[in-house]
C-alpha cells in the first residue's frame, strides 16, 4: 500500500499568521481547518488559506520536514512560500 504523507503551511488571509502541519489527506485536514475545527491554532488566528505544501512517501519524512520548517525563521519561511506561490493564493481553491 502506497501512501502519500504532506507538509503543509496555512496562512492568515492577511499573511500575518502562520501555521505548518502533516498529515496524509490534505483535502480533507484544509477542509477541518477552513472550517475551524483543524486546530486551537487556526482557529484563533484564522489560518485558513493554504499557501505551501510538498508531498512524501515516508511519513518520518514528512515529519522532519515539519520540524526542520517550525525551526525556520520566518523571514526563510516566507521566502519558500514566495518561491512558489509569491501572491499568497489560496492552493486549495
Amino acid at each position: 500500500m502506497h501512501n502519500t504523507y504532506y507538509t503543509y503551511i496555512m496562512s492568515s488571509s492577511n499573511n500575518s499568521t502562520l501555521y505548518i502541519g502533516v498529515t496524509n489527506d490534505l483535502v480533507r485536514r484544509v477542509a477541518e481547518h477552513k472550517s475551524g475545527s483543524g486546530s486551537v491554532f487556526t482557529a484563533k488566528y484564522h489560518c485558513h488559506k493554504l499557501v505551501y505544501y510538498e508531498s512524501f512517501s515516508d511519513i518520518d519524512q514528512a515529519i522532519a520536514r515539519e520540524k526542520q520548517l517550525k525551526g525556520w525563521k520566518r523571514e526563510r519561511k516566507d521566502a519558500l512560500i514566495d518561491s512558489v506561490n509569491k501572491e499568497r493564493q489560496d492552493l486549495s481553491v
